[in-house]
């Protein structure tokens, strides 16, 4: 059961009741929920909730750790990508520290008056042992992006919410720093919400990335630093892995066709640079466990293929720098080239992949891209974006080409009937506006 297909409020208040008033069969609710109902039926919160969670810091003390916390050099972003919508749309965003203390909870007015009802407020301790189940506590918990509706949460005290957060790591140890969240009503409980908070997290962790020191310079016996050798053309690796599920990888004069599993491998050391640990690969790789030997089978027969000059050990890493084609698109979307991005796209990242971090990315990316093409109130690119298989179902896009064509022109007339068909099958009205809208919509 995804994220898409939740229960009915009444299907899981009744399956809360069962799981909490006795003994019984499996909880009928999602796997991730159940693991976590187990975990918290043992602990300290009370099912009806009549225990909040504790207030760990005062005023005073969360000014000063707020201002040393590494979270705190990204927090203008998150307030770009998800502030402001929250603000407009009734909802909060919050973002806690690896404890899944709340440091910052920003949004609509009345919505913070209500969630504080709660003890949802900055400076409380919202971990899955202090909260129960709910989207920051149990995302810090499992360490990946979750999303939690009504009655999934443990404590009855929150079954009127429903939120979605993402755990943040730093990219040079892969260590989780925090935790970013989206909470509010029903238009949380959409899988576009879920992927709002993967990519404002994702993005924090390239902020974060960006500002990661260069690393030491090692001086000869000498004393002085060595000369550098020049660079080797042949020594340039390149990856493409839109569109494709099996990557291509160009180095030292070969072409490698890598298959889906290799594919994933140097996509997920592509993503975390400085290298990882076989524990991190794994839950990168699969949302299941995946037994020690068997990566490091799977990471043995990758450097047969590409040789050990490329791929490293303890930690995995790749060791030169890798020119990705999905990268470029980023890189040029960040440089405002919104016509240079959108030709260099082939498609989603590795289409049939399920990793998580491929996932992650490919939503990321997409989610960037689609949101530079509409805001470039571009006609020629609006209509190239909708005639790719990826936006050809877009309604907004759809609507957006209408408003930036002509008017009176028969194409102006043909984009509008596209969105307004589209809209019918949706099931999306056509007036629906604001943040609330574009997360219905952008999940499509």
């Amino acid at each position: 059961m995804d994220a898409s297909t939740h229960p009915s409020p009444s299907a899981l208040r009744a399956a809360h009741e069962r799981f909490v008033t006795g003994p019984g069969g499996p909880p009928q609710v999602r796997l991730l929920v159940a693991d976590s109902w187990r975990r918290c039926a043992g602990g300290l919160v009370r099912p009806d909730g009549s225990r909040l969670p504790p207030v760990r810091r005062t005023a005073g003390d969360l000014v000063a750790y707020r201002r040393t916390h590494r979270l705190a050099a990204v927090l203008p972003l998150f307030r770009e990508l998800l502030g402001s919508g929250a603000a407009d749309d009734g909802h909060v965003f919050a973002v806690g520290d690896r404890d899944g203390t709340l440091l910052w909870v920003e949004g609509d007015t009345t919505t913070i008056g209500q969630a504080e009802r709660m003890h949802f407020a900055e400076g409380a301790l919202w971990s899955e042992a202090q909260a129960g189940t709910n989207a920051p506590g149990t995302a810090l918990a499992v360490g990946r992006p979750v999303q939690i509706v009504a009655g999934e949460h443990y404590s009855s005290a929150a079954h009127a919410w429903s939120c979605a957060a993402a755990p943040v790591r730093d990219p040079g140890t892969g260590r989780v720093l925090g935790v970013v969240d989206l909470t509010g009503g029903d238009t949380i409980a959409t899988a576009p919400a879920l992927a709002a908070v993967r990519a404002a997290a994702l993005a924090a962790e390239a902020e974060l990335a960006r500002a990661l020191p260069a690393p030491p310079v090692l001086l000869g016996s000498d004393g002085c630093v060595p000369d550098r050798p020049k660079p080797d053309a042949r020594a340039d690796v390149r990856l493409a892995a839109l569109g494709r599920d099996s990557a291509l990888l160009e180095y030292a004069g070969r072409t490698h066709r890598l298959s889906a599993r290799h594919s994933e491998i140097v996509v997920a050391l592509t993503l975390r640079a400085r290298g990882m640990t076989g524990d991190r690969l794994a839950v990168d790789l699969s949302e299941r466990e995946v037994p020690p030997s068997t990566l490091r089978a799977e990471v043995t027969r990758l450097r047969a293929v590409l040789g050990p000059d490329l791929v490293g050990s303890r930690p995995y890493a790749l060791l030169r720098p890798v020119h990705t084609d999905f990268g470029a698109v980023a890189d040029l979307l960040a440089g405002g080239r919104v016509d240079r991005a959108l030709a260099r796209y082939r498609g989603p990242l590795l289409p049939r992949s399920e990793a998580p971090v491929v996932v992650e990315h490919r939503r990321a990316l997409e989610q960037l891209l689609r949101g530079a093409v509409l805001g470039s109130g571009d006609a020629a690119v609006l209509r190239r974006w909708v005639d790719a298989d990826w936006g050809a179902d877009d309604a907004t896009a759809w609507r957006y080409l209408a408003r930036h064509l002509p008017g009176g022109s028969p194409q102006r007339a043909a984009a509008a009937a596209r969105a307004h068909a589209l809209d019918a099958v949706l099931a999306v009205p056509p007036q629906a506006g604001g943040h609330a809208a574009w997360l219905q919509r952008c999940g499509s």
